[in-house]
């Protein structure tokens, strides 16, 4: 009978344990905002639902991301914060790993930034030095640091190797924010601001498996996500002006569609079903839809529609019981159709509008948990939506005594919710 139950127990933490799902990379699982589990809660503050609060070295725009029992997160220092002090010369970046138990510091990396770097002007102070989002395989962590380099530690926090893809600088000195993307033995990396290449380099080793260098990477500050079908794996990504489908394992273009999404592309492609998502475009911002697969120009039989209705800057959607919900950069959420890209509603997130960089009250892009849509804006709060065709605002969460401004991507991991600001990072849970 003992040995029954031990058993019981045991299978009882072991599903336990499964359930707790890694939230590895920018947005998720495959970039797609969507976290599997449930039971997390609707509402926090600093009193209530707050497990831990960890001060960081400086701010940033990236987000946590979580194996396991530790969560990594990358911020900067020592220039650019708003404070008038410092000079180009002091700029550093970090790279933490802490406890999900308690926030605790497991170790921490500081890193000189190369000189010349991009002056705090323009365009980077409403995203800073730290916007890369790292990435982990649970055996090593990819950071990102745009004119730093791409810099992979064991989770011990030794180094293992680092690469320089490139020091340029753009006339509009926007900086640069596209996080790492793994797939299979590779690491990629999309270091549009630096070299307008996209690179491939093996795990283990950093030795360059391939490199894509294009005009159209100019200007491209999202993520690429991998998408399957057909039995193969595609690495998508939107450029000016088209949509790219390439092979991941040696670089080529599989195919294209082309579209009218002119101008820089901020916000990620998204998968839903077999549609890949691309917003952005500026000065006119717009959505588009292409089927999945194929091969050279599938302009004529896989572009779905494009249109000025399904749209944001900034902001990425989510996917979720075929729908696209999403909340623009101006703080209005919306609900589209991923076959016609038609809406379905979109209404104005009162008490977020004008608040800011730029009159844009919204940079991080929504996640997804447990048929919800979690919404964080710079400086008004968590707008928790809830994920159905009729708009349904649940509540506004906010964190009082942090008046910095929150611009990564929450995460979600072990039943807990990791916010960051420039100030923290926060753990919320029952």
């Amino acid at each position: 009978m003992k040995t029954h139950l031990l058993l019981l127990c045991f299978l009882g933490f072991c599903s336990t344990f499964t359930y707790a799902e890694n939230w590895p990379r920018y947005r998720g699982p495959n970039g797609s905002g969507v976290s599997g589990e449930s039971g997390l809660p609707l509402s926090w503050s600093e009193k209530e639902h707050l497990k831990w609060k960890r001060d960081l070295p400086g701010p940033g725009s990236s987000s946590p991301i979580v194996w396991g029992d530790k969560v990594f997160i990358t911020s900067y220092s020592g220039y650019g914060n708003n404070t008038g002090t410092g000079t180009l010369e002091d700029l550093k970046r970090h790279l933490l790993c802490l406890s999900t138990l308690d926030g605790s510091v497991i170790w921490e990396k500081t890193l000189p930034a190369p000189q010349p770097e991009d002056p705090y002007d323009g365009f980077i102070g409403e995203h800073g030095y730290a916007s890369h989002t790292p990435t982990t395989d649970g055996e090593r962590v990819y950071a990102y640091f745009g004119k730093g380099g791409l810099v992979v530690f064991d989770l011990e926090g030794r180094e293992l190797w680092r690469k320089n893809l490139g020091s340029r600088s753009s006339s509009r000195g926007w900086g640069t924010s596209s996080s790492p993307v793994l797939h299979g033995d590779f690491v990629i990396v999309n270091a549009n601001e630096e070299s307008n290449t996209i690179y491939a380099f093996h795990k283990a080793t950093g030795e360059e498996a391939w490199r894509w260098a294009a005009d159209g990477f100019t200007s491209v500050y999202g993520t690429p996500v991998i998408a399957s079908v057909g039995g193969r794996d595609d690495l998508v990504v939107g450029v000016t002006g088209e949509i790219w489908g390439m092979n991941p394992a040696t670089g080529k273009l599989r195919w294209f569609a082309q579209t009218r999404l002119t101008g820089n592309l901020s916000p990620s492609p998204v998968i839903a079903g077999e549609r890949v998502i691309q917003f952005g475009g500026y000065p006119s911002t717009m959505g588009a839809a292409v089927t999945l697969g194929g091969k050279g120009d599938v302009t004529s039989t896989n572009l779905l529609w494009q249109n000025n209705q399904a749209k944001s800057y900034l902001t990425s959607p989510v996917f979720h019981e075929g729908r696209l919900y999403w909340v623009t950069d101006a703080g209005i959420a919306c609900c589209a159709d991923p076959a016609t890209g038609k809406l379905i509603y979109e209404e104005r997130l009162e008490g977020s509008s004008g608040q800011g960089g730029r009159g844009k009250p919204f940079y991080a892009s929504p996640i997804l948990v447990d048929g919800h849509v979690l919404a964080t804006s710079r400086t008004a709060g968590t707008f928790v939506i809830a994920a159905k065709p009729e708009f349904s605002l649940v509540r506004v969460n906010r964190i009082a005594g942090d008046e910095t401004r929150f611009q990564g991507t929450p995460a979600v991991s072990g039943g807990h919710l990791f916010l960051r600001s420039d100030q923290a990072i926060y753990c919320i849970g029952n």
